[in-house]
């Protein structure tokens, strides 16, 4: 009886396709939500930190005085945490694996040139503002003094209505 399942399957296994891929001809397709490797767009990234302080094992470093991003790849448990709480959406989790090695490294990222020069755009901008305030602040003082005393009792919110209590 044996004899006969044996030839089942050896007939079975003539006329069916291969239940394995052929490795070096043919690359590994990996799902659409495997969780691969951390990338990083730095042109996006502003070094705001939040990765490393949400990563469980540490791997990440920022360095806002060197402008650089770093991730020790070996010591990335892939839990996402970064991705998540990153405010710029600059962090992804890329589908392929690492490529292993014989020792740890850590890689390095410096902060792209398009993004430094954004960053100081924002600062120059933020620093106009706060002198336009200020000037304007300091012109409404100087002009009605009066008038700035009196603005504030106008714009205060109405007091809370008392409420009464009734004792029988």
């Amino acid at each position: 009886m044996s004899l006969i399942n044996f030839n089942k399957t050896v007939i079975k296994n003539l006329f069916s396709k291969p239940a394995t891929r052929k490795y070096p001809f043919e690359p590994k397709v990996y799902p659409e939500r495997t969780r691969g490797h951390v990338v990083n767009d730095m042109d996006v990234c502003i070094l705001c930190g939040l990765c490393s302080i949400k990563c469980p094992t540490r791997a990440i470093t920022v360095d806002k005085a060197a402008k650089t991003w770093n991730i020790r790849p070996m010591s990335c448990i892939q839990c996402r945490c970064c991705v998540d709480n990153c405010p710029k959406k600059c962090l992804s989790m890329d589908t392929q694996y690492t490529e292993p090695g014989s020792e740890k490294v850590t890689k390095s990222f410096p902060q792209s040139e398009k993004a430094i020069a954004a960053q100081e755009a924002l600062m120059k901008a933020a620093k106009e503002r706060a002198a336009a305030a200020a000037a304007a602040k300091a012109t409404a003082g100087g002009a009605a003094p009066a008038a700035n005393a009196a603005a504030p009792a106008a714009n205060a919110a109405p007091a809370a209505p008392a409420t009464e209590k009734k004792e029988d």
